[in-house]
């Protein structure tokens, strides 16, 4: 597997990350004892990034995964994150609002240290804005983290060019994670260009637009309530029918190539910048190994230029949440 480093911070990472979240949260539940050997099974691979939270369970994720990366510590790099608070009397989806303030970040890097049985987190994300409290000031307390060696490197998640200006001016920003994908682009008029500046690498999360992209799903598709495409608007059957024209563009590319639609969407990914590494999430290794395989795929300036230009022609129906 390649190797990609996450903007100056000489983070390296594999060019491919795997998103854990589905592995316990927001989709039908798996077998713990089978997500640890999956785990393993990308690492043989050459996966060495890999994505949960705090909120992911909550907490039920960073648990399997420090369980089964616990054997190869110093030989892969976990992120996480914090900046919610929970209510266990809320059920399956205890989340009651955002919570970043310095005392409630320390906390929450203790209990991660715990879960996922490790003495740095290696990552350590801001997974929201909290307009309540000031960039500055939750950057000031993963710097006191990182001083303190409970932290290895400082991220960001869904923040603006604006803060991650000022958080990077107290605790350089190592990575920021977005949503990015051939069919979500907004981070490019801003965002991007400051992490290019900036020397900020990008985690692309959803690169496949939730499954999407893949073209395996199609208007008869349906998703059990536990699964978070359920509520999601561009999961209507009205949505699926108009967005059908974006994966038969990547159908159209990929052909040539011997290749699958999820294959293109990555290597557009890929191609977009040296320092950008996605984190598709899946639960089966057939799909893992699709996704490997995308690494490898090139796609000529005359591609990228026929994407952009049919991209260019279409509205992408629905919101993303």
């Amino acid at each position: 597997m390649e190797k990609r480093q996450l903007g100056k911070s000489g983070l390296e990472v594999s060019a491919l990350g795997l998103g854990c979240m589905r592995m316990s949260f927001g989709d039908k539940p798996t077998d713990k004892q089978e997500m640890i050997t999956f785990l393993h099974k990308a690492v043989e691979r050459g996966i060495t990034f890999f994505d949960t939270a705090e909120v992911y369970g909550p907490f039920t994720n960073e648990e399997l995964v420090g369980e089964a990366l616990e054997p190869l510590r110093g030989k892969v790099v976990i992120a996480t994150k914090f900046g919610f608070k929970h209510d266990p009397q809320k059920g399956p989806h205890p989340n009651v609002g955002l919570d970043s303030r310095p005392e409630q970040i320390k906390r929450v890097a203790e209990a991660s240290l715990k879960r996922l049985r490790v003495e740095a987190i290696d990552l350590f994300y801001q997974h929201r804005p909290d307009p309540n409290v000031p960039i500055e000031d939750v950057a000031g307390a993963v710097k006191d983290l990182i001083q303190a060696g409970k932290v290895k490197h400082f991220g960001l998640s869904e923040s603006s060019a604006e803060l991650i200006r000022r958080a990077h001016a107290v605790q350089p920003v190592t990575a920021l994670q977005s949503e990015y994908s051939i069919w979500w682009r907004v981070i490019e008029d801003a965002v991007l260009p400051t992490c290019e500046e900036l020397g900020i690498g990008l985690v692309p999360y959803s690169p496949l637009g939730r499954g999407y992209l893949t073209g395996k799903i199609d208007e008869s598709t349906t998703f059990d309530s536990s699964d978070i495409r359920s509520h999601n608007p561009r999961f209507t059957p009205e949505a699926i029918r108009a967005n059908q024209i974006v994966v038969d563009l990547l159908g159209r590319i990929a052909a040539p190539k011997g290749a699958t639609p999820a294959q293109i969407a990555l290597a557009w990914l890929l191609a977009q910048k040296p320092w950008i590494v996605p984190i598709p999430g899946t639960r089966k290794l057939h799909r893992l190994d699709e996704n490997i395989a995308a690494v490898a795929i090139e796609l000529t300036a005359d591609d990228l230029k026929k994407i952009d230009e049919a991209m260019s022609q279409i509205t992408v129906v629905g919101d993303r949440y």
